[in-house]
């Protein structure tokens, strides 16, 4: 056996979302910031991402997260964020399981009962509070990026549906928010393809009709996922709303998805109907759960924004080396529309910096 790539991988997953960890095999790339240092992997490096996540080695519904050393002084680590079709500047579930394999591993040295953590994502400095028993890591809360609304109710066309209502909220990344109900949707497993088809529909004609940019951040631009609200609820005097979103390139989110629980929240205090503490459970389409509330409030650009406090667990679930033969046809992976429902090709992913504007 002879390979020509060999990466460490850490496999895990938070309340079913795969986020493996690569420990070894790709130390560091330039950059002055984490955000610097995932548009180097776009433009240059993105060969990385394609092996860990294309078919053979890969699969639709993983991500993966590479953890260079941090560029701010007051964090611990850094990592950047690759799924399947794209680099985001921040994840929920992501970042649960790069701070559980962090600890968990070695990597970070773990104090029980509780480990104080500050990564830096691309989205900037997260804090995370994570409780520690017996060498595991029980739960992890984090203190998001600040989140707010771009729209209420904005009206947009979808082909083969017509004029339909959402939301666009920011999180972490970019939401259209639509409520399920309104479109004849329970957010139950068997739903789950025509939810995929219709998000991805939603989400194309959100990114043509209602342009977004962050006020920071020019680079973190358009719509990013499409979630689907359940009806909200209360639980034991809790808040709590089942959902579904929908990651490209067509696919569900198995956890209840820490940025697009902070846009929910963003959503439901704009609307006045959480206060700041105020407890809310995000129910995935897996029956996992999140519990999340609104820390305080602030204002970004010209934005009301709150910040948002998410929390879940993540489990560690292999450790494997994966490796790339130089006879290898599929030195970078493929994809194929039978389970890719918008197969990717093997391009690079256009640069940020080309498409801003």
């Amino acid at each position: 056996m002879r390979w020509n790539r060999t990466f460490t991988m850490v496999g895990c997953h938070a309340e079913g979302e795969v986020g493996n960890v690569i420990t070894g095999g790709l130390i560091d790339v330039p950059g002055n910031t984490m955000f610097d240092k995932m548009i180097y992997l776009e433009e240059h490096g993105d060969e990385f991402r394609k092996i860990c996540l294309f078919e053979p080695r890969g699969s639709v519904n993983h991500n993966v997260n590479f953890i260079p050393p941090a560029t701010d002084p007051r964090a611990q680590m850094g990592y950047v964020i690759g799924e399947s079709t794209e680099y985001v500047a921040m994840s929920g579930s992501n970042t649960i399981c790069v701070a559980t394999v962090l600890l968990e591993t070695g990597i970070l040295r773990m104090h029980e009962p509780v480990t104080e953590l500050v990564l830096e994502a691309p989205a900037g400095l997260i804090h995370a509070r994570c409780e520690c028993s017996n060498g595991k890591v029980m739960r992890i809360e984090f203190t998001n990026q600040p989140a707010f609304v771009a729209n209420l109710d904005a009206e947009i066309e979808v082909k083969g549906l017509g004029s339909i209502k959402i939301d666009v909220a920011y999180g972490g990344m970019t939401y259209a928010l639509v409520d399920a109900q309104s479109l004849g949707f329970s957010i139950t497993s068997d739903e789950a393809r025509e939810l995929c088809e219709l998000g991805q529909k939603i989400k194309a004609a959100a990114v043509e009709q209602l342009p977004f940019s962050h006020p920071l951040n020019p680079l973190i631009k358009g719509v990013t996922n499409t979630q689907f609200m359940g009806p909200l609820k209360r639980e034991n005097g809790k808040l709590l709303a089942r959902n579904t979103v929908i990651v490209s390139p067509g696919r569900c989110d198995r956890s209840p998805c820490g940025t697009g629980t902070a846009a929910r929240l963003g959503v439901l205090h704009a609307r006045g109907l959480i206060d700041v503490g105020e407890t809310f459970i995000h129910e995935s389409i897996t029956g996992s759960r999140f519990d999340s509330r609104v820390a305080s409030t602030m204002r970004v650009g010209n934005y009301d924004a709150i910040v948002p406090v998410v929390s879940g667990q993540a489990w560690i679930t292999s450790i494997s080396q994966v490796g790339v033969d130089p006879t290898d046809r599929f030195q970078a992976g493929f994809t194929l529309a039978d389970t890719w429902l918008d197969a990717v090709d093997n391009k690079l992913i256009k640069s940020r910096k080309e498409t801003a504007g």
